[in-house]
C-alpha cells in the first residue's frame, strides 16, 4: 500500500523498515494479508492495515493495480493488489509492527531513489503516476487536508504533488463554481491577514472536473 500525505511542504510516503526475511533491513511499502475472520473484502483488507499502521482510517483509498509473478519474493509465487490512501499528516500515530524495525514518512523522490524491498520502487511508480494523473481533473488533494482548510493551503497542495505553479483565479473558480467546498464562517487563526476556511459539503464524495488543470507557467 502506498500511504500518501503531504509534510513539511513536500509530498511524502510511509515506509517500513522490514524486520524479517526476505529483505530484513530494507525499506518497504506497507503490506499485510487478508484476515478471513475480520475482512469480507480487499478494501477491508487495505482499510484495516492503514489503521494498524497510522491509527486513522484515510478519507480516500483506491486500488491501483494487481500484479503477480514467480520472481516478485524469493519465497514463491506472489499476488499483490495494490492500492493508495490519503491522509492528512496531523491525524497520523505511526506505529511499529511486530514486522517492521521502524516506520516513517519519506519525501516521494527520496523514496523513489531507494533500493526498496522486492518490487516496491516499480508499485510506489505506479502509485504515484496514478495519483498524479487523477489530481489533474478531481478534487483528490482535498483528502489530504485537515477538516477545514482555506483555498491557498489547498492550492499549494496541488501544486506540491504536480510540482507546478497553478493560476490563483481559475483555481479558485474552479472550486467555487463546483459547489463542492462551503465557507465555515471562520477565519484562519493565528495570522495576520487570515484567509477564509473551506470545508467539503461531502466528504465521502470525489468531484471530477470537467476541464483539466492549467499551471501558471
Amino acid at each position: 500500500m502506498c500511504i500518501f500525505t503531504v509534510k513539511d511542504e513536500q509530498l511524502q510516503v510511509l515506509l517500513t523498515k522490514r524486520g524479517h526475511f526476505p529483505k530484513k533491513n530494507q525499506w518497504a511499502l506497507p503490506g499485510g494479508f487478508i484476515d478471513q475472520s475480520k475482512d469480507k473484502n480487499l478494501d477491508e483488507t487495505a482499510f484495516r492495515k492503514l489503521r494498524e499502521k497510522t491509527g486513522v482510517a484515510s478519507p480516500y483509498l483506491e486500488q491501483v493495480a494487481t500484479i503477480g509473478g514467480s520472481k516478485r519474493d524469493p519465497r514463491g509465487w506472489a499476488l499483490t493488489v495494490l492500492y493508495f490512501a490519503l491522509i492528512p499528516h496531523e491525524d497520523t500515530e505511526l506505529k511499529v509492527d511486530a514486522s517492521s524495525l521502524e516506520v516513517s514518512w519519506v519525501p516521494i523522490d527520496h523514496a523513489m531513489s531507494l533500493k526498496l524491498a522486492f518490487d516496491h520502487n516499480e508499485l510506489l511508480k505506479l502509485s504515484k503516476e496514478r495519483l498524479r494523473s487523477k489530481v489533474l481533473y478531481t478534487s483528490l488533494p482535498v483528502h489530504l487536508l485537515n477538516e477545514t482548510f482555506t483555498l491557498p493551503l489547498l492550492q499549494k497542495t496541488y501544486e506540491i504533488i504536480l510540482n507546478t505553479p497553478l493560476q490563483k483565479k481559475s483555481f479558485r473558480k474552479r472550486f467555487l463554481d463546483a459547489g463542492i467546498i462551503e465557507e465555515t464562517g471562520e477565519k484562519e487563526p493565528g495570522v495576520s491577514k487570515p484567509a477564509l476556511l473551506y470545508r467539503l459539503v461531502d466528504s465521502n464524495k470525489v468531484h471530477v472536473f470537467p476541464r483539466t488543470l492549467e499551471s501558471a507557467t
